[in-house]
């Protein structure tokens, strides 16, 4: 998961992971640990995000298909 375009989109559209998870009705932690890689989203919740910040395919793959290594797993990996 790329959690650095998440939260991009998060800003652009002026939003908030509180407001966000009340919305997707889950607790903020739990949402969280989905931003954090602690768990996966799961194909609706991708979906809903998708329509919510109006995602195109690309941006739903750069996003939540990442390759890219977070600074924070390339920690724990030391």
């Amino acid at each position: 998961m790329n959690t650095t375009l998440f939260k991009m989109h998060m800003v652009k559209n002026n939003d908030t992971q509180a407001r966000l998870a009340e919305d997707m009705n889950l607790p903020t932690s739990a949402l969280n640990m989905r931003i954090n890689g602690k768990i996966q989203f799961r194909q609706n919740e991708i979906n809903f995000i998708r329509k919510r910040y109006n995602l195109s395919d690309q941006e739903t793959v750069d996003i939540f298909f990442s390759d890219e290594v977070s600074k924070t797993d390339t920690v724990k990996g030391a």
